[in-house]
């Protein structure tokens, strides 16, 4: 890689489906938490194989990763099989990461089963290196990436945009309730951050995009900030009271001239194929034939998605990767 830094990627990844993850989590579920998608509906951990096509995006788009490191709650997707079918000559390597690693002195948080406070820690796994790319499993590459569409120098590329905290607080008072309480959202997060570090006008919003991080200033911030680490950390479920630690990053990174702002706007294509008509996929597979700028994807939900619409996007992306599966 020249001059480059070594970077590694990390991806947060639960299996919903498998027999010990349901055991595990039925004792913490309350009535509320079961039905409600933005804490704890089976949508947050429903898996269709979608880690299989993330680590198949990162190994045909970015060869120039070091490392990826999956989290896991005592779970394995074993992908060995899969790596050595379709990229034999890759020298990418994979290593599991148990949440007792990356929560090693605070263990009396687990199990945890929430992303938010898996994310916090992200920097705790042994052997990062200093630039690590942060992955949800539903984030794909679609189109090969230099080391420059993360990283230049000593700057990240952040790619979001700036929001007003006041007019989205306004948005949130009027938001309707859902399963008896206000919906936990993804601005919501942001705006919290925000908060956490006492910005008051703006935030910064980023997109369902992989993110690129600096480990030392991850670290520095929760050493000097314990009780944010811990507050972060210590809930089983998503809460409103939580931050976005990306989020807050960015912030840091702005503040201190280390970030480059970066639209989204050209470069990213969110899918979320629930409810959406017959012609939504088409009509997203269309937007990406006809724009060649378009390197990030992300797939939401598709574990609610119908056959059709899942088995057509799986295809798609096994067609962009040129993979067996």
């Amino acid at each position: 890689m020249n001059n480059y830094q070594a970077v590694d990627v990390v991806i947060s990844w639960v299996d919903g489906n498998d027999p010990a993850h349901k055991q595990k989590i039925q004792p913490f579920l309350d009535s509320q938490s079961r039905k409600s998608d933005d804490i704890a509906g089976s949508t947050r951990y429903g898996s269709v194989g979608e880690i299989f096509y993330c680590i198949a995006s990162i190994y045909r788009f970015a060869p120039f990763v070091r490392k990826i490191f999956i989290i896991s709650d005592k779970q394995n997707p074993c992908l060995d099989e899969f790596i050595q079918e379709n990229f034999p000559e890759s020298k990418i390597e994979i290593e599991i990461v148990d949440h007792s690693v990356i929560f090693r002195g605070y263990e009396k948080y687990l199990p945890v089963f929430n992303s938010r406070a898996i994310e916090t820690c992200t920097f705790r796994i042994p052997g990062l290196s200093e630039n690590y790319v942060y992955f949800n499993d539903d984030f794909f590459l679609v189109r090969p990436l230099k080391y420059e569409d993360w990283y230049r120098g000593e700057k990240i590329v952040a790619y979001g945009h700036w929001r007003s905290i006041l007019l989205d607080r306004l948005l949130w008072f009027i938001k309707p309730m859902k399963n008896g309480h206000k919906p936990i959202g993804f601005k919501d997060s942001m705006i919290t951050s925000a908060c956490k570090l006492n910005r008051k006008w703006r935030y910064f919003h980023l997109e369902h995009i992989p993110h690129p991080l600096k480990k030392s200033v991850l670290e520095k911030f929760f050493t000097e900030h314990p009780e944010l680490f811990i507050s972060n950390i210590s809930h089983k479920f998503r809460s409103a009271k939580q931050f976005n630690t990306q989020a807050l990053y960015y912030l840091l990174m702005f503040e201190a001239n280390r970030a480059i702002l970066t639209s989204t706007k050209n470069n990213f294509l969110y899918m979320k194929p629930v409810k959406r008509g017959d012609n939504y996929v088409n009509r997203k597979q269309k937007d990406f034939k006809t724009n060649p700028n378009i390197q990030f994807c992300c797939i939401g939900s598709l574990d609610m998605a119908t056959e059709k619409n899942r088995t057509e996007l799986l295809n798609w992306l096994k067609t962009i990767y040129n993979i067996k599966l």
